[in-house]
This record gives C-alpha cells, structure tokens and sequence, in this order.
C-alpha cells in the first residue's frame, strides 16, 4: 500500500495476530468429546426415568428437551461462561450432540 509507513503497519499487523484467538486442536477435541458424552450421559438417565415415570407421546420429549436445556447450562457453569476460551462459538456447547442424545433417550425411555 503506497504511502504507509512500514513501522506503522507493523504494529498493525502485530496487534492484529494478537487479537486472533489461537486454540488447540487436541484440547478442542477433547472438549467436544466431554460434550458429547455428557450428553449422552444425561440422555440414558432421563431416558430412564421418563420410562420409570410413564411419560408417553409428547410428555417424554418434553422432558428430553428440558434435560438438555438443563444440560447446556450446567455446561456453560462449567466453562466459567467465557465459552469462547473453550469453543469456536455457542452452537458447538449448545447444539452439539442435541439429536445423537436423542436416540440414546428414545432406546432408554422404550426399554423398562
């Protein structure tokens, strides 16, 4: 770009590598697995005890929705609430393993 100075630009980009978040890949995966289990971990639970209780039709999916809502924020707790130290964004602690956890609750909820 003609007209900068060099040392100006310098300290731009400099400041701007630091702004940039860097994560670790190995530490990214294993957050994302703790994700995924808990939430699977839950799902088994609440699946049974939706069957112990006798929800049925849409009275079980209810419950299933509230237990991973409730899941979600005992896992943002978890994080501190600073989720971007541990995750590219909200979807990953949010979504992530909503619909897997879905068939883990279906198989326990049928089953007692």
């Amino acid at each position: 770009m003609a007209g900068q100075d060099s040392t100006s630009s310098g300290k731009k980009s400099s400041e701007a590598a630091n702004d940039l978040p860097t994560f670790n890949s190995e530490n990214m995966q294993s957050n994302m697995k703790v994700i995924y289990y808990s939430r699977t971990f839950m799902a088994i639970i609440a699946g049974v005890i939706a069957g112990i209780l006798g929800f049925t039709s849409w009275k079980g999916f209810v419950f299933y929705f509230l237990v991973m809502a409730i899941t979600s924020v005992g896992l943002i707790a978890k994080a501190g609430f600073s989720i971007h130290s541990y995750f590219d964004s909200w979807n990953q602690i949010v979504l992530d393993g909503f619909f897997g956890g879905l068939m883990s609750f279906v198989l326990f909820w049928t089953y007692p």
